[in-house]
């Protein structure tokens, strides 16, 4: 099911953006975006068609469509020690935009987020769009442990915000119930809200447990929000479809409304919550399936370049994405340019713009690939050099 001859790239070089199939040169492999070459499961495709079979694409409940809510929360409640109702999800088009809805209702113009470093850029575009400053708190590159004395030391008057990303990209980093704990234990003594972006916690590997930040604690509980996708496990990134949550029923229902939520001003496509639903309640199957083969690509990707003399790998705990060092002197962007010119691989660099001060000398791969794919993008990667 996930070998290259299960690959559309006839289809990929039409509809795979972002720096990805269609829009790279001919004969170039795309190790970049955080997105499958593989086709979404049969039961997400089926699920949409059955849907529009009776010819009606009503308006749906602004908040949500009720089995997409309780797919979304059981889902949490079975996997991730969650303890979500169907009222504490909010449908939103995205996790992404879910990150930018929180930062605009917990921010005032002049307030404070502490963000992780390195970490995806989304984090610190959510907070500049509301207006607010990012303060950077140091992870470490090859554990992902949160530097928590800089933490407590950057928290001042202004600062109203925490935001985590578990697991961590790029790093891939789980981070454990005892580690979320204190991070409650820190905000709940300074009366900070938490966002804790878990659009990866699908994709954990080794059978390793993953907790959602509101279950650790009752102080987590209490003030905070989760932020969820469909993206990466299930490969419908086009169909934008994402979810808040929030234990706190009466702050979720103020997040909805002054989120625009309440009308027909925002709201979600019913179609694309169709398939967030029916991903949930029908394709675990495939999507085990397709966890397996990340774990082997994983450990393909981490042995080969393991051997090499230009790349230092992690080994991430979670994610289809590896962060490895680069053992040369070039820059990230330097690196970058030259794996794209000379060996035809495009990969992200570890850059300000992507990642953060802190992501600087390295590189970020997809392995969300066949392993036909990655071996050849890795071999032209260590050959040109």
């Amino acid at each position: 099911m996930f070998t290259n001859n299960d690959i559309n790239f006839d289809a990929l070089k039409r509809k795979a953006y972002n720096g990805r199939w269609a829009t790279i040169e001919e004969g170039v492999i795309p190790l970049t975006a955080a997105d499958p070459d593989f086709r979404t499961a049969p039961e997400i495709e089926q699920g949409i068609i059955e849907y529009i079979k009776d010819g009606y694409l009503s308006y749906g409940p602004f908040s949500g469509l009720p089995e997409f809510k309780k797919n979304v929360a059981g889902h949490f409640n079975a996997e991730k020690h969650g303890s979500f109702t169907p009222e504490n999800v909010l449908a939103v088009n995205s996790a992404a935009q879910g990150m930018f809805l929180i930062a605009s209702y917990v921010l005032k113009p002049g307030d404070e987020a502490i963000i992780l470093d390195p970490v995806d850029f989304l984090f610190k575009r959510s907070v500049e769009a509301a207006g607010g400053t990012v303060r950077l708190c140091p992870v470490d590159h090859i554990t992902g442990a949160i530097d928590f004395e800089k933490l407590v030391e950057l928290i001042n008057p202004k600062t109203k915000l925490i935001s985590i990303c578990n697991p961590h990209n790029p790093l891939g980093k789980v981070y454990s119930k005892e580690v979320l704990k204190k991070i409650s234990e820190i905000a709940s003594a300074h009366d900070l809200w938490v966002m804790s972006d878990e659009i990866w916690s699908d994709i954990v590997y080794d059978d390793q447990e993953f907790h959602t930040y509101s279950s650790v604690s009752e102080q987590a509980k209490k003030k905070s929000f989760t932020v969820y996708g469909f993206s990466k496990s299930f490969g419908i990134a086009g169909l934008r479809i994402g979810a808040v949550l929030c234990n706190d029923q009466e702050i979720l229902e103020d997040f909805t409304e002054k989120s625009n939520f309440n009308s027909t001003i925002e709201g979600v496509s019913t179609l694309s919550q169709i398939a967030g639903s029916v991903a949930l309640e029908r394709a675990k199957p495939w999507y085990k399936e397709f966890l397996n083969h990340l774990q082997q690509n994983r450990d393909l990707a981490f042995n080969i370049l393991s051997r090499s003399e230009i790349l230092s790998p992690n080994l991430p705990e979670a994610t289809f994405v590896l962060f490895p060092k680069i053992k040369n002197n070039l820059t990230s962007d330097e690196f970058t340019r030259h794996v794209l010119q000379h060996g035809k691989v495009a990969v992200v660099p570890g850059s300000e713009r992507w990642f953060g001060k802190g992501a600087e000398g390295h590189i970020r791969i997809c392995f969300s690939t066949s392993r036909e794919i990655l071996e050849e993008g890795l071999d032209r990667i260590i050959k040109n050099f």
